[in-house]
């Protein structure tokens, strides 16, 4: 054993009986002591990203484990007026389609040593009860995957705290944004369909007060206005599995028939509507009736399902985002930004890809009335 280990262990020994004798908690100055360093050293070693001599790094962890020392985040932050801790607003219904959102969140400030507070909302309407918790925790940022108003954004400036709006967007106010691009979303959704063939069109939205459902509808529907087909029905859902098979019993009531297509607002909700398509109504899938959703969630590529859907880029987003805030928070940037992430395309086995090929001489009938129910 080395003479400069037996020193740092040997004094780390004696310290701790000290420590142990005056019953308090250990410091960076009692670690400093031991490695022979600077407690400046010592808590450089212990800030991600900070520069440190790999020989000091390890003598300083080295002293750290004999001690049994834990750096005191709750005293840092007096020290550097921060908290290290960032905020995430999301609901309910994003956790379940963004599965891997808040653990790509996490990773990513974790490396910019940050910690993340979870706030879930049931729906996107009890944003202020979130707030009003924020607040008190005093965070040094916010990602918000939930509806904002003016007014909130108003006040996330007033009290100088940074924001960054994921997968939302604000068209009146300037406020830091990633999102993917949903209105084009919904525009390549009805595209698709559109060149095989289809004519009649149904959409199963998500909640009302969901933006990002307003997004993809407004897409679809401009989109199909543009090719000059007939407007869509469009009907409420609530990204679950019921509303899907529900939504798709209540187009068909309100046209009297089976549409070409249906654009669901989730991926969940579009296994909803194939399930009753093809198990309670007996229609064929794709043959009948085409069905695209949206998220591309791991069951939606399970082989009894193959859903023709959209994948967000998800891991780049949540890198943009922790990009973004971090750099609001260390620099107090007054400048807003949005970067918008296009999706892509999944092609499943749910959706028609060409149109059908027709015999001599003839002529479709209206859609919606030649598979009437």
């Amino acid at each position: 054993m080395s003479k400069s280990k037996l020193t740092v262990e040997h004094g780390a020994s004696a310290l701790k009986a000290v420590i142990a004798s005056e019953n308090r908690r250990v410091t960076s100055y009692d670690v400093a002591q031991v490695a022979g360093v600077s407690q400046s050293a010592v808590s450089r070693c212990f800030k991600p990203g900070a520069s440190v001599s790999k020989a000091t790094y390890a003598l300083v962890m080295k002293a750290a484990a004999l001690l049994d020392y834990i750096p005191n985040a709750a005293a840092r932050s007096l020290i550097t007026r921060r908290s290290n801790m960032v905020a995430l607003i999301i609901t309910n219904q994003a956790n379940l389609y963004y599965p891997e959102l808040l653990a790509e969140v996490s990773q990513q400030f974790s490396a910019r040593g940050k910690r993340v507070l979870l706030f879930t909302l049931q729906r996107e309407a009890e944003v202020d009860r979130a707030l009003a918790d924020v607040w008190q925790y005093q965070v040094d940022g916010v990602i918000a995957a939930a509806r904002l108003s003016g007014q909130h954004v108003a006040e996330f400036a007033r009290r100088r705290m940074p924001l960054v709006l994921f997968n939302r967007a604000m068209r009146d106010h300037a406020v830091n944004t990633v999102s993917c691009d949903h209105a084009e979303a919904g525009r390549l959704l009805a595209t698709r369909p559109a060149a095989a063939g289809h004519r009649q069109f149904a959409i199963i939205g998500g909640g009302m007060d969901s933006s990002v459902a307003s997004e993809r509808r407004r897409g679809a529907v401009e989109r199909l206005a543009e090719l000059g087909l007939p407007a869509p029905v469009v009907v409420a859902g609530d990204y679950d599995y019921r509303s899907g098979a529900l939504g798709l019993k209540a187009v068909i009531a309100q046209l009297g028939g089976v549409p070409d297509a249906v654009i669901c607002g989730s991926d969940v909700m579009a296994i909803g509507c194939l399930d009753c398509a093809r198990h309670e109504l007996g229609l064929d899938v794709p043959g009948q009736l085409s069905v695209a959703g949206f998220d591309a969630v791991e069951p939606s590529a399970w082989i009894s399902y193959k859903l023709t859907t959209l994948r967000q880029p998800m891991q780049k987003m949540a890198a943009a985002a922790a990009e973004l805030l971090c750099a609001r928070i260390d620099r107090h940037d007054t400048d807003t930004e949005r970067r918008m992430f296009s999706p892509q395309f999944i092609e499943g086995a749910t959706a028609r890809r060409r149109p059908p090929a027709a015999p001599p001489g003839h002529r479709a009938l209206p859609a919606c009335r030649r598979r009437s129910l």
